[in-house]
């Protein structure tokens, strides 16, 4: 078995997907009882050392223990089709969502380091031009973060009325200018804010499109203090 650092790891799902690509493991068909096994004693390791372990990973800890036991059962249970139900099902669904967004914030952070070697002005230059007092407490995040920050936000919106959306209000090249236009005096946006100002659903999500180019034109950076504070959006080039 191969030593793990928990922390290096985004989440219980992070460390998950992992396995399933250490081993090379179809994620439709997770070997439960293996992963599990390693899983634990992965966190178990960690108990040991007198660290921490977050709750999410004590928590998937469970869900995996659940979802072993449901498969040793002899009778498991039916769909509508009187189909067997698989225990994994909802697990596979959420590490393929995770994936989705995994995968697009690598793709995005390949494509940044790609511009930073075309760059003239590096992002760390103009951060640097700040107020130390102004940045000094918040860390940066990475697009991952974002994406599950703006993820979360979109699950505690109502949906979308398909009878209400007029595509033609909608421009992708007005939100960034928006956005442009919306800082404060410090040159600081808070991320709640924007997307309170947004009407719709599908407004936000444009308006999120808008950040990640915005971020990528190196116009933008994103903080954020710690877990679960509101994120701050920094402009870079105020000329």
């Amino acid at each position: 078995m191969h030593k793990v650092e928990l922390d290096k790891f985004q989440g219980p799902l992070d460390l998950l997907l992992y396995f399933i690509r250490r081993d090379e493991i179809d994620i439709y068909d997770i070997p439960i009882a293996e992963i599990t096994a390693e899983y634990l004693q992965i966190v178990e390791d960690v108990k040991a050392m007198n660290l921490s372990v977050a709750g999410e990973f004590i928590l998937m800890a469970a869900t995996l223990m659940r979802i072993k036991s449901k498969m040793l059962l002899p009778r498991p249970d039916l769909d509508d089709l009187g189909e067997p139900i698989d225990p994994r099902t909802e697990l596979v669904q959420q590490l393929l969502e995770y994936k989705k967004y995994k995968d697009i914030a690598d793709n995005l952070s390949d494509k940044w380091e790609q511009l930073s070697y075309q760059h003239e002005r590096l992002i760390t230059e103009s951060i640097s031009e700040k107020s130390e007092e102004d940045i000094s407490f918040l860390k940066e995040m990475s697009v991952f973060e974002l994406a599950k920050y703006f993820k979360e936000a979109m699950d505690r919106s109502p949906d979308i009325n398909p009878y209400e959306v007029d595509l033609n209000t909608i421009d992708l090249s007005d939100k960034k200018q928006f956005i442009l236009n919306s800082f404060d005096g410090r040159g600081i946006l808070s991320f709640k804010f924007l997307l309170k100002s947004c009407k719709t659903k599908l407004e936000s999500i444009i308006a999120f499109i808008a950040i990640l180019d915005l971020v990528q034109q190196y116009k933008i950076v994103v903080f954020q203090n710690t877990l679960f504070d509101d994120i701050e959006i920094h402009l870079l080039d105020k000329n």
